[in-house]
């Protein structure tokens, strides 16, 4: 080992490490009834305290409709945790100590006297940070963002702006709206009662370790960044595949659809991040600044193009993983005449200098063969010169992939020779995995996500600007489908991946999808 480098470093687990700071405060989650905080925000929470990664002291209020008290609900919790959390496990004397911080508040959203008992419960608390410094998950429809932050507003509780050393902030999930007016709206609304830097808009791809890794992998990897423009890469394919299909969310996809749902929040994220410029620090305004002026530059298909550049598919009736699997129009809640897409190809190219003429071909379906986020930056072939008498144009280009789940890690492909005595090449790969080389722990996207907006970090959080913006591009693409129905060559069966149309797509260019594997 050289002389000069740091033991701690080597495996990144340096003890001096700085960790963010954050205040004691009260979390206070809009929805404690429903299915994301049992699964997601809990579990969640109960990691971060049993890693020292909560302040102290902190509190959980729990808000909804039905009867319940601070033990009833505490015991679902703790089912919650045994049954959703990444351990699967509960240390009892951990738990006795976390839930004696968690507290339920029973009230109706739209009844402002319920703001009141809420003020009462922060207030008992006994301490004034408790009750100043307040983080308040809205796990709730987006249609009751508006009179639930006009309520906080009223009682108090969300002060607009800077408040000294306390602070208000408000967590929000998608769908941020259902088109860009409504999401105008919807931003409006919120603006009215705080300030954007008080809005965390979450999108949960953000917080999975290999998607923030990829700004890493780019930037502080001379080798890498080198090859990251369109004098190196040849395409580029984003694949979020699903191997379920709607089943119970059936209502809910038929205003969806793969577009809303998938593309403009998950996919063009991600698309942002691989492709935009380094931004000027590690600012959180400075990364957005980036995102959103990537997502500025990708070109509209024009309307002559769009039956060249977008494909939509819906899934009929087939088998994944041995199991049959009902046709989209079967599905509960679903039209049996519909024409929403489960599946969505786009090619998009960005205007700008570094990847002018680069494909960009962005996937996402429901009942594919497996479940699988990666993005495949595919390398400009060499000339076959040299290696022609063997193999003709048949020398396989290299590529980089990252796997964003499961089984995160990157991997490199490059051609190397078979042994023996004949000139046969063969593609083979190195491969750096997240499980072999740090442990087996990796923490779930929303442990990162809330520790982050305790702390008051947005990077990992959507601006206005951007969710904007990625509405222009997603509704210029539902206008050219509105009226149209499906062809016969945009279904696809379940287990399949994907239809024939989106073949099509990269063929007219001489390309091919480079389907994820199993690990």
């Amino acid at each position: 080992m050289a002389m000069n480098e740091d033991p701690a470093n080597l495996d990144g687990s340096n003890p001096e490490e700085a960790r963010k700071p954050v205040d004691p405060c009260t979390i206070v989650i809009f929805g404690a009834s429903g299915d994301l905080t049992v699964r997601k925000l809990i579990p969640a929470l109960y990691h971060l305290f049993t890693e020292n990664q909560m302040p102290s002291p902190f509190r959980v209020v729990g808000f909804a409709r039905r009867e319940k008290t601070d033990e009833s609900w505490r015991a679902e919790l703790k089912e919650g945790v045994h049954q959703f959390s990444r351990t699967k496990s509960v240390d009892e004397e951990k738990w006795s100590t976390f839930s004696s911080n968690v507290h339920y508040c029973q009230g109706d959203i739209e009844d402002s006297k319920a703001y009141g008992h809420l003020s009462d419960l922060l207030a008992g608390f006994g301490d004034d940070r408790l009750c100043q410094n307040l983080l308040f998950y809205l796990a709730i429809s987006p249609t009751q963002f508006a009179p639930v932050v006009a309520n906080l507003s009223e009682a108090k509780l969300l002060r607009k702006g800077e408040q000294g050393r306390s602070w208000q902030r408000v967590v929000v999930e998608k769908p941020f709206g259902q088109d860009l007016v409504s999401a105008q709206r919807l931003n409006a609304d919120l603006l009215r009662f705080a300030d954007e830097h008080q809005i965390f808009r979450i999108d949960h791809y953000l917080g999975k370790e290999t998607v923030q890794n990829i700004l890493i992998f780019r930037f502080s990897n001379a080798i890498f960044e080198q090859l990251w423009s369109r004098q190196s890469v040849d395409h580029v394919q984003i694949t979020v595949s699903e191997n379920l299909g709607v089943g119970a969310r059936g209502g809910y996809y038929e205003e969806a659809g793969a577009l809303r749902d998938m593309v403009q929040n998950h996919l063009l994220q991600v698309l942002s991040l691989v492709a935009m410029e380094p931004p000027a620090t590690l600012e959180p305004e400075s990364v957005r600044d980036e995102k959103v002026k990537l997502l500025k530059s990708i070109q509209l298909p024009r309307p002559a193009d769009l039956a060249k550049q977008v494909v939509r598919g819906q899934y009929l009736a087939g088998e994944v993983d041995g199991h049959t699997r009902p046709g989209y129009r079967r599905e509960p809640k679903v039209n049996p005449r519909s024409n929403v897409e489960t599946y969505v190809a786009l090619k998009l190219f960005i205007d700008n200098w570094r990847w002018s003429g680069v494909p960009f071909y962005l996937r996402t379906g429901k009942n594919l063969p497996l479940s699988a986020s990666e993005v495949r930056v595919q390398f400009r072939p060499t000339p076959s010169v040299l290696f022609a008498a063997q193999l003709g144009t048949r020398l396989d280009a290299n590529a980089i992939s990252l796997r964003l789940q499961p089984n995160e890690g990157i991997s490199l492909r490059f051609n190397g020779k078979v042994p023996g005595s004949t000139m046969r090449l063969r593609p083979v790969r190195m491969h750096f995995g997240y499980d072999a080389e740090f442990g087996a722990y990796t923490p779930e996207a929303y442990e990162r996500l809330l520790l982050e907006a305790v702390a008051g970090e947005s990077t990992l959080f959507i601006r206005r600007d951007e969710v904007e913006t990625a509405w222009k591009i997603v509704d210029s693409i539902r206008r050219s489908w509105e009226g149209r129905p499906l062809t016969e060559r945009e279904f696809y069966p379940a287990g399949f991946w994907g239809p024939v149309a989106g073949d099509d797509l990269l063929a007219a260019a001489g390309h091919s999808w480079r389907n994820p594997q199993k690990a």
